[in-house]
């Protein structure tokens, strides 16, 4: 029999000829994805290098400083020398999470190539959730390598003034709640990305929460300031890197990330609803 004469294979004579991919086979799929585009590659370094050198950077300063810094703020340093080493490395370089968790989905709507990985996956949720899952992982493996990475390089800086040891109280969950953090924050950016659906407007709206939002509400008179500055999504996340709670703090730091988790739910759950009712 020729290639002309072999029957034409369709769904009924072959069920497996149209099959739809696996999870597992999306799984691949979406970290070939990811590895691939060149923008994850350095802005993971940028994360690593931000986060490492912001740390040695600011700890070289507190103990340059030591002697002529406020006595409240060494007391405040000596009783969470964690939190301190750990704040100095993610303020900025938190920023590399938030713009890759928005480019992972959003460029691939500005490209096109959305189009074909829905192509792919007809029932679209599917492609939402592996690539959630590649991402997250990637990130959290990256955030807790990172976290542990700056905390030994804090701790030694800091350790002619402040000794700090993974065996304290906290410690040790504060360093792996950095990485908890980071792969949260990272989910978080990737379903405004599939919401907003461009780079610059994700972006611009992540950015927005993590930075601009906190100190506008710190500026709300009374206990509804301070409520509504405590359950912002990043305010609240970040206590998961803290080893002990504040006295100022409205949440333990568990709470805090249910509360950052919470807000990743609901705004992953309205991606999924749109990515369902909008056309690519």
């Amino acid at each position: 029999m020729t290639a002309a004469d072999a029957p034409a294979r369709t769904p009924a004579s072959d069920p497996g000829a149209f099959a739809r991919p696996g999870f597992g086979r999306l799984l691949v799929a979406e970290w070939t994805k990811i590895r691939s585009v060149r923008s994850t590659l350095w802005s993971l370094i940028l994360l690593i290098v931000l986060d490492l050198g912001f740390t040695a950077l600011f700890m070289g300063l507190t103990v340059g400083q030591w002697d002529k810094t406020d006595a409240g703020d060494r007391a405040q340093i000596a009783a969470d020398p964690v939190s301190s080493i750990l704040g100095s490395g993610f303020f900025l370089s938190q920023l590399t999470i938030c713009v890759l968790g928005v480019l992972v989905i959003a460029s691939e709507y500005s490209t096109g190539m959305i189009r074909a990985s829905l192509l792919a996956v007809p029932r679209r949720l599917p492609m939402l959730w592996a690539k959630a899952v590649v991402f997250g992982l990637i990130v959290l493996v990256l955030g807790v390598v990172v976290s542990f990475v700056s905390f030994f390089i804090g701790a030694a800086i800091l350790s002619s003034k402040v000794d700090a040891s993974l065996g304290d109280p906290g410690a040790l969950r504060a360093v792996v709640g950095g990485g908890l953090y980071l792969a949260m924050l990272g989910l978080f950016a990737l379903a405004i990305g599939a919401i907003v659906r461009h780079p610059a407007g994700g972006i611009t709206g992540v950015i927005g929460f993590v930075l601009v939002l906190a100190p506008l509400t710190a500026l709300l008179p009374g206990s509804i300031g301070d409520h509504v500055h405590a359950y912002l999504p990043s305010e609240a996340g970040q206590l998961i890197a803290k080893a002990h709670q504040g006295k100022d703090d409205l949440l333990t730091p568990w709470q805090g990330y249910a509360v950052f988790a919470a807000w990743t739910a609901a705004l992953m759950a309205l991606a999924a609803f749109l990515l369902k009712r909008r056309d690519a």
